[in-house]
């Protein structure tokens, strides 16, 4: 009964410091997630306050914390827009692709880490943070701008190729090699497309079974559709995560807007548990020997995330001022490279990697929306608009008299 009582009382007492937390970053026009991510140092294991009776607690919630946001990320998008979107942005997914995964796998190799770090550390620096961007074009009121299209274009991509990475990186991780990544990832592969065949020709036959009228009983169906699949797809080793993000993409209609609508609070309450255990599970001493590696990696992989939106924008035809205001504000890393993270830390791949990854995604996620308010400024504008103007050829006839 004593352990109960604590259990409830730090578990109260971290809830309200997240909803305080939450707050001033609102307040302060900052994203809630290195909030959260301190709060989780200041928690753990050498923090000021360590907690003891809810940590286990507060894994099972960060586990369903990575569930509800992926299957969130699903229910946003239709398997039309999906394919669409493939077929349209694959170039400048491979772009983007190139340009931030690359460096991050080399910064491993650099540090003297193995492959299989270099795989995981390509992963967090490849993927921006789609809230945290969505919510700064939002803001900005950047959402009806020409290159927004572009932007949103990069960041479907980057979701759907989670669908195949996550699952490669999970089987490595667990020690089944190339080979079983390998068969890990043709297992996704197949099992993607097969749910994308499906949702597009029996989407709506699927979203019958789930009545809207009923909000309750609709509410308990997708949380527990998604729960069940996700835990399958853990099993297969397949990623709960991409269990629960197939799951949003085969429910379409009104049944999966009303389902966005009612999962929403839980997805916020949850997925602010699962920065603060990422948090939990990383020794604030062992953070300030990787803030100068994180510094340098940071703002390399924040410029190659500018190249990508600027390369991107210039495809679909957009202006110079579009084509940086894509690449600004494609800069901020966090839900993904967080939880590309936990999956190292769970199997214990280099101890720096945690400590390296929370600094990482702090000073993208805190910097990124920051930056990406420049080009309202004058005098980036004026900087712009001389950088577009063309000089002028000279005249041969006139250099010769």
């Amino acid at each position: 009964m004593h352990s109960t009582t604590i259990l409830l009382i730090e578990v109260g007492a971290l809830l309200f410091a997240l909803g305080m937390l939450g707050r001033i970053g609102r307040r302060i026009g900052l994203s809630p997630i290195p909030l959260y991510l301190l709060a989780g140092l200041a928690f753990g294991h050498g923090g000021f306050i360590p907690l003891s009776a809810s940590e286990e607690f507060i894994e099972v919630g960060a586990e369903i914390g990575v569930i509800l946001l992926l299957v969130m990320l699903g229910l946003e998008y239709s398997a039309t827009e999906l394919v669409g979107n493939l077929r349209s942005a694959a170039p400048a997914g491979l772009i983007d692709a190139l340009l931030n995964a690359l460096p991050g796998a080399g910064f491993a190799f650099l540090l003297g880490w193995g492959w299989d770090a270099a795989l995981v550390l390509a992963g967090i620096t490849w993927v921006s943070s789609s809230g945290v961007i969505a919510k700064v074009l939002g803001d900005l009121g950047r959402l009806g701008n020409r290159e927004t299209p572009v932007i949103l274009s990069v960041l479907v991509i980057e979701d759907l190729a989670m669908a195949f990475y996550l699952p490669l990186v999970t089987a490595v991780l667990a020690g089944a090699g190339l080979v079983g990544g390998a068969k890990a990832l043709a297992v996704a592969v197949i099992t993607v497309i097969a749910v994308l065949v499906v949702a597009i020709r029996y989407g709506h036959a699927i979203s019958r079974f789930m009545s809207v009228k009923d909000a309750e009983a609709l509410l308990l169906s997708v949380l527990g559709l998604t729960l069940f699949v996700a835990g399958v797809a853990a099993e297969l080793n397949v990623s709960a995560a991409v269990g629960a993000f197939l799951v949003g993409i085969a429910l379409s209609g009104q049944v999966a807007h009303t389902a966005v609508v009612q999962l929403s609070p839980l997805r916020d309450l949850f997925a602010a548990v699962f920065f603060v255990f990422f948090g939990l599970s990383t020794d604030p001493a062992a953070m300030p020997p990787v803030l100068l590696p994180a510094f340098g990696l940071a703002i390399l992989t924040m410029a190659t995330k500018v190249l990508t939106g600027v390369l991107a924008a210039r495809r679909g035809g957009i202006a110079l001022p579009g084509q940086v205001r894509a690449g600004l504000a494609l800069m901020p890393r966090g839900e993904f490279s967080i939880v590309i993270a936990g999956l190292a830390v769970a199997s214990g791949v280099e101890p720096e990697l945690a400590p390296l990854a929370t600094a990482y995604v702090l000073i993208t996620v805190v910097s990124g929306p920051m930056l990406a308010r420049l080009p309202d400024y004058a005098w980036f504008k004026k900087l712009l608009r001389r950088a577009n103007t063309p000089r002028p050829t000279p005249d041969p006839i006139a250099a010769v008299d």
